[in-house]
């Protein structure tokens, strides 16, 4: 990253810890970018884009990847549009403002990077998986969920987020059972998993 780039990073992470909003943790950005290197990657489907912190470190491997990015969210998704202009992707970022499970794309992408409503993992695989290139990837981010999805759920005092530690569960093992893909899951950041299609 040239100077500036890393300038207008550094503010973004700061945005984002000020304002509590979740963004990738450093080990599994690189973990993410590393990848798109090393397999060569030229196009991204992101669910989740927040505040496109994501997408721009993406967007940095390689000056000819593409990456949709798609955010529900309105003041996110406008603080995104900001940062990437601001760094003068948008020629390679495309944001969407959209409820993902709404939406239906004809493009097809190399990689699919789910880091969206954790409860809606496995619909966002179904709605996306068919715009997947042959041999193509899904990555999604927050399989441990703060530590959280390797507790007992008595040790977990909030409902809400009981459900939900309930729904990444389910996840997993939909990834395991998913003879189409072969998942390899990572203990890096948040934990992520990695699902190639066999196709």
């Amino acid at each position: 990253m040239v100077g500036v780039e890393h300038m207008m990073v550094k503010q973004i992470k700061k945005y984002a810890k000020d304002n509590n909003i979740p963004i990738m943790q450093d080990a599994g950005i690189d973990f993410l970018t590393t990848f798109l290197i090393k397999n060569k990657i030229r196009s991204v489907l992101e669910i989740g884009t927040a505040i496109g912190y994501s997408a721009i470190m993406m967007a940095l491997t390689n000056p000819y990847i593409k990456i949709t990015s798609v955010e529900r969210d309105e003041k996110r998704y406008l603080v995104a549009l900001k940062n990437i202009k601001e760094l003068h992707l948008d020629d390679r970022i495309t944001l969407v403002f959209k409820d993902a499970l709404d939406l239906r794309l004809e493009d097809k992408f190399d990689l699919i990077f789910l880091d969206a409503a954790k409860a809606q993992n496995i619909n966002f695989f179904h709605s996306f998986s068919g715009n997947l290139n042959s041999n193509g990837f899904i990555i999604t981010d927050n399989l441990e969920f703060h530590g959280l999805v390797e507790k007992d759920e008595g040790e977990i005092k909030s409902r809400n987020v009981r459900a939900l530690v309930r729904k990444i569960k389910e996840y997993i093992r939909f990834l395991e059972q998913n003879v189409e893909y072969e998942t390899t899951f990572y203990k890096i950041g948040d934990g992520l998993s990695v699902s190639q299609s066999k196709k």
